[in-house]
């Protein structure tokens, strides 16, 4: 599958598809992040000595980061980012490469975890349903707010979240208004499709409302082999 495939649907993208629009690239000011980024030297250990590795995978299943750690990592994250690239697509497409090696190494620690009871979805629903819930709840402590077909293109799916937690602590310029952090989920969602054999392309759109402003949908457009698959499994059902 070739990533920069172009996106056919009737929704429009919140900001342009790097593969679609060949604009010269132009310079983005610096994005801020609402924590301070002065940090302490002094690094805390714990009394054991022994470091995160040392730790069991499922004692620390039901541990949680703080808020502000995150805010703070993924902040500094976007801005070492944006000094590699040029343009707002060219960033977005940073940052869903960056989810897109999370997501691979999240995907691997949920099976892992789930052991023997571990079930490969063949469907599309179900590994969507995977994703709304068990992914999604494992890295923001919630399911996603919504999941939707689309009514034109028999290949596409929209997972909707509305008020991304990535999107809260990054203070975005008027200028670069059109980008969406969100993206670094949407590489998270891509890789876990990809590692289950459902390969396509995923991408953040922005869709504000009055009651929702920050409301982002993630459009998940299938590859033909996936619907082609998908197919041939409800007819052998029916038989």
């Amino acid at each position: 599958m070739q990533r920069g495939d172009s996106l056919n649907s009737p929704f429009v993208p919140f900001s342009p598809n790097p593969s679609i629009q060949q604009g010269t690239p132009t310079s983005t000011p610096p994005l801020k992040h609402t924590l301070s980024s002065s940090t302490s030297s002094n690094l805390r250990y714990s009394s054991s000595r022994k470091s995160i590795y040392d730790r069991h995978l499922n004692r620390s299943q039901r541990s949680e980061l703080s808020k502000a750690s995150f805010a703070f990592l993924f902040g500094e994250m976007v801005q070492y980012a944006q000094k590699r690239v040029n343009g707002i697509a060219d960033l977005e497409k940073k940052l869903n490469l960056h989810g897109y090696s999370i997501g691979q190494r999240l995907l691997e620690l949920l099976l892992w975890r789930e052991g023997r009871s571990a079930k490969r979805e063949t469907r599309i629903l179900g590994i969507l349903q995977f994703i709304t819930t068990t992914v999604y709840r494992s890295i923001f402590n919630k399911p996603a707010d919504g999941l939707e077909k689309s009514r034109d293109n028999e290949d596409e799916y929209m997972l909707i979240d509305n008020d991304p937690m990535v999107n809260s602590y990054i203070s975005v310029p008027k200028e670069m208004s059109q980008l969406n952090c969100a993206a670094f989920v949407a590489g998270i969602i891509e890789a876990v499709l990809d590692g289950c054999l459902f390969p396509g392309r995923v991408t953040a759109h922005s869709v504000p409302t009055e009651q929702l402003p920050a409301k982002t949908v993630f459009l998940i457009k299938f590859d033909d082999s996936v619907i082609e698959r998908e197919s041939v499994l409800v007819v052998t059902r029916a038989l």
